[in-house]
């Protein structure tokens, strides 16, 4: 009895394995993201190794006739993604060998062979050579048996040419069905209602780590370019970074996150030049929709980015409005080292912590002087000193805060006057200094209308809420901003600052115990959980949660003046007036906020001075003020008529 055809559908080569029943290539037995076409090219390449492929014989296989693509494109845009996978190049390439005016060639040592039997395509599968077994008699010979005749032995031509023409078959098919799946109607690619995706962290191929920042604001810039499109759902950017360097299925991550597609690619910098590669999966059918590579000079890298989304918007069929055409039609050129200073204050903003904030507004004041018309750099600009003084930071008095804020904003909206991050920072400076409630609510409500997928305007918009005694409100606002952004760490501690702010103490620990596991080194969690016990009674609880509070955030006002209320209320009172003599101590070295000396004098049960540091906060335009009427440590002053007079001066809604 002969034994059954046994078909190897691995091969090896350096350190790459290629499964071609399963479409996929392996390096170090990690999968690496390699879209269709290239995976194709890669495939015919292998049937001959160390022969010349040519260009006609590519086109011929992989881009039949009836296919309406420019070949020469889509042929070195697919050649030049292999090689970005393979970590190979033109110059001194190690597996694919340019043969000028003629083709490629794979001049590495492949391992794996085709033995005898029949194929046939499995589209289901993409490219997946199938083996129909042969009789027994046709049992194949090994390769390196040099025994039989040379005509029975298989060559490497012959082995391949099986499998070759079982992936030329699943090719012709497949592009034909996809050729006729696009024709079908635009309702067909992405489901006419809610169309939503996310896109993931942009790779960065330059080998450099010191470049983390600039793959990240490459991906931040295209998810706020998508964003700006009102038909489309985009996930936000803290979300959608909780996923670089995971290896997680792509439909396991769009069922995570309930999106329809997933933009995912590379970019990689040398120089001053930039090459962004990008490909758009549909998740239900794992089809990829459009991939494609785009290279620019750094000065023309947001013309390049409009590009990018333009393409990404035309193949999953939006209609877009005419206000949509405008946004994505704008094309500003920007200074290569403005935008490099932009990059790395996003970078910092998003550690928002003071220090932090502080190198930021940096790095933004040096990009608006590089680029005196870059919208992005002001918005961020105002972003900064828009919170710099809020109750949460507190280390800058809103005097200094409050007019650089609003002049940064005033110049990004002159810029641009649909820029939804100005005008969330113009809102805010409203909101927090100039106390102006129906400035800020129309401030907010635009943002949104702007940008509906700006997480950022709902979460500040559902502090506004809070403020104005709207509880119900503000949660409905904050959970539509973890809608778009449910993984963002400040989102989810915001939802259970609200529950707090909203009495709902129970509630408000489950949220803020939640928050910390993503991450128990955020100080601002450790901070209100601390202040739930604390009004649920348990200072066994709270206490160490207000420790924790400081420790992390190096005995910031904000959380030092929480911690010395604590103590006073559970009658350690020589604590607490230590940490007063702290908080007077540091007010002599740098601004903090009278609103934090009267959070301490109201947990020592002393509310006429409490009211004494209200009213010079009051004179200050302190931000804590803005929540005169919410905040629940100060509920043990609200008969007191000082208190009902301060809040009345606030002009806070009926």
């Amino acid at each position: 009895m002969g034994t059954p055809a046994h078909v190897v559908r691995i091969l090896h080569f350096g350190v790459f394995e290629v499964d071609l029943k399963a479409c996929e290539i392996r390096k170090h037995g990690v999968r690496l993201k390699l879209s269709e076409q290239p995976f194709q090219v890669l495939a015919v390449l292998l049937e001959s190794p160390g022969e010349i492929v040519t260009r006609d014989d590519l086109r011929s296989r992989l881009w039949p006739g009836d296919t309406f693509v420019d070949f020469d494109h889509g042929l070195n845009n697919a050649v030049m993604r292999l090689r970005e996978v393979l970590g190979d190049s033109s110059e001194n390439p190690r597996f694919v060998e340019t043969i000028p005016r003629r083709g490629y060639r794979f001049i590495a040592p492949v391992a794996g062979h085709f033995p005898s039997g029949k194929f046939q395509s499995q589209i289901g599968n993409g490219l997946a050579p199938v083996p129909v077994e042969e009789p027994d008699s046709a049992e194949p010979l090994p390769e390196d048996d040099r025994s039989e005749p040379a005509g029975r032995r298989w060559q490497p031509t012959a082995r391949f040419l099986i499998v070759g023409t079982a992936i030329l078959l699943a090719c012709v098919v497949g592009a034909t069905v996809l050729y006729r799946y696009r024709r079908a109607g635009a309702s067909e690619i992405l489901p006419a209602h809610n169309k939503s995706l996310v896109v993931l962290p942009l790779e960065n191929l330059s080998g450099d780590k010191d470049q983390e920042y600039f793959a990240d604001g490459m991906t931040d810039d295209l998810i706020a370019n998508l964003a700006k499109i009102h038909s489309l759902r985009v996930i936000s950017r803290s979300t959608a970074m909780t996923y670089k360097a995971t290896h997680k299925p792509l439909s396991q991550i769009a069922s995570e996150l309930n999106v329809d597609a997933v933009v995912e690619g590379t970019v990689l910098r040398v120089g001053d030049r930039v090459r962004i590669t990008a490909e758009l999966v549909q998740v239900s059918t794992d089809r990829h929709l459009w991939a494609d590579t785009y290279e620019s000079q750094l000065g023309d890298i947001l013309a390049l980015q409009n590009r990018v989304s333009s393409a990404i918007v035309n193949e999953i069929r939006i209609n877009l409005t005419p206000e949509d055409q405008k946004r994505l039609a704008k094309n500003p050129a920007v200074a290569p080292e403005a935008y490099e200073n932009y990059l790395k204050g996003r970078y910092y903003w998003d550690k928002r912590s003071d220090e932090n904030l502080t190198r930021a507004i940096g790095y933004f004041e040096d990009a608006t002087r590089q680029a005196p018309n870059y919208s992005l750099a002001y918005a961020g600009l105002a972003d900064c000193y828009a919170i710099i003084s809020a109750e949460i930071f507190g280390t800058m008095s809103a005097e200094q805060a409050a007019p650089k804020a609003k002049a940064a904003a005033l110049r990004a909206l002159e810029l641009d006057p649909t820029l939804a991050e100005a005008e969330t920072s113009l809102a805010t400076v409203s909101f927090n200094y100039d106390w102006d409630w129906g400035a800020a609510a129309a401030g907010f409500a635009k943002a949104i209308k702007d940008n509906p997928s700006y997480a950022t305007a709902y979460q500040r918009y559902s502090l506004y809420l809070m403020a104005m005694g709207r509880p119900d409100d503000s949660v409905e606002q904050i959970n539509k901003a973890r809608e778009l952004d449910p993984l963002s760490i400040s989102i989810n501690f915001s939802l259970g600052w609200r529950f707090y702010m909203a009495r709902q103490y129970d509630r408000a620990i489950q949220q803020l115990r939640d928050t910390l596991e993503m991450d128990p080194s955020y100080e601002l969690p450790h901070l209100v959980l601390g202040l739930s016990y604390a009004k649920k009674g348990d200072f066994g609880l709270a206490i160490p949660e207000l420790r924790k509070a400081v420790e992390l955030s190096h005995g910031t006002p904000l959380m030092t003046s929480a911690l010395a209320n604590a103590y006073a209320r559970s009658g350690n009172v020589a604590e607490a007036q230590r940490l007063l003599a702290e908080l007077s101590s540091e007010s002599k070295q740098q601004y903090v906020s009278p609103y934090y000396f009267a959070v301490v004098y109201v947990g020592l049960g002393k509310p006429e001075e409490a009211i004494d540091w209200l009213e010079k906060a009051f004179s200050d335009r302190s931000n804590g003020l803005v929540f005169l009427k919410a905040e629940p440590g100060l509920d043990d002053l609200r008969s007191n008529p000082r208190f009902v007079a301060l809040q009345q001066k606030l002009n806070f809604p009926k």
